[in-house]
């Protein structure tokens, strides 16, 4: 490949999967690309195609990152593994679900989109099994990969749950935040429809924060400012707590965590 990835910084360019911003894979590009997440199932082409447009060529990338295991996460990167040749990283925690190419059940929603998303056929669908190539269990520098960029564990949408955060700062967080409305509002924070476990999802997004990033890239919508999602946690932490004052703060049970 020579030096033609060599760059002073570590850029992030979205890939479309859905819509202009509704679901999204994002290439990390430093001296080499790697791919964070891998769409729905059957949107292969299109993320290959998107990384071509991006001025990529997808045999080049050096690595498919998973951040979570939804389908809309996870759906091709079997396909985009054998196309690319990449190998796969997904976290341990969430590496059943990648091997039998099920979401574990039922989605917990956050509000009512999530409520009627849940009964939507996309979404209980089977995506081709996965066998991660690199289990990931905490903090992974990608150096090794050509990119000045870490995995960080971000458990509470799924239990394995992963952000990934370079050196410029830019944070690719999945499902930790989304765009409102699954993006048609752009720059506005929300909920995604479904959270495993609400309480420790916004607990890992104040940990994000603290490590000062300058733009969170989101699987639903376009880059959120860091302060404007800052000012949305606060917010989303008294809705919580009044929520489990009622008891109504809906959790996956340990037991059925895995």
């Amino acid at each position: 490949m020579g030096d033609k990835f060599a760059a002073s910084r570590t850029r992030v360019a979205a890939v479309p999967v859905a819509g202009k911003h509704n679901i999204n894979a994002f290439l990390v590009i430093g001296r080499r690309p790697i791919l964070v997440d891998a769409g729905i199932p059957g949107s292969a082409d299109r993320i290959y195609e998107g990384i071509a447009r991006l001025g990529v060529d997808p045999g080049d990338l050096a690595l498919i990152v998973l951040t979570h295991a939804h389908i809309d996460h996870f759906g091709a990167a079997a396909e985009l593994r054998r196309r690319t040749g990449a190998p796969v990283a997904g976290h341990v925690a969430d590496a059943g679900q990648y091997r039998s190419g099920r979401v574990r059940k039922p989605y917990l929603p956050t509000g009512p989109m999530g409520r009627l998303l849940a009964r939507a056929r996309a979404l209980h669908v089977r995506a081709e099994p996965v066998e991660p190539d690199v289990l990931l269990d905490g903090p992974t520098a990608l150096d090794d990969f050509g990119v000045d960029a870490r995995v960080m564990p971000t458990p509470g949408h799924t239990a394995g749950s992963v952000s990934v955060l370079t050196g410029e700062g830019d944070l690719v967080a999945g499902d930790l935040i989304a765009g409102s409305f699954m993006g048609l509002i752009r720059g506005r924070p929300a909920n995604p429809p479904f959270h495993d476990d609400p309480a420790g999802n916004l607990a890992s997004l104040r940990e994000m924060l603290a490590l000062r990033p300058r733009a969170l890239h989101v699987g639903h919508g376009g880059p959120l400012d860091p302060d404007r999602v800052a000012g949305w946690v606060t917010r989303e932490q008294r809705r919580q707590d009044r929520l489990a004052r009622q008891g109504r703060l809906t959790r996956r049970a340990a037991q059925h965590s895995s």
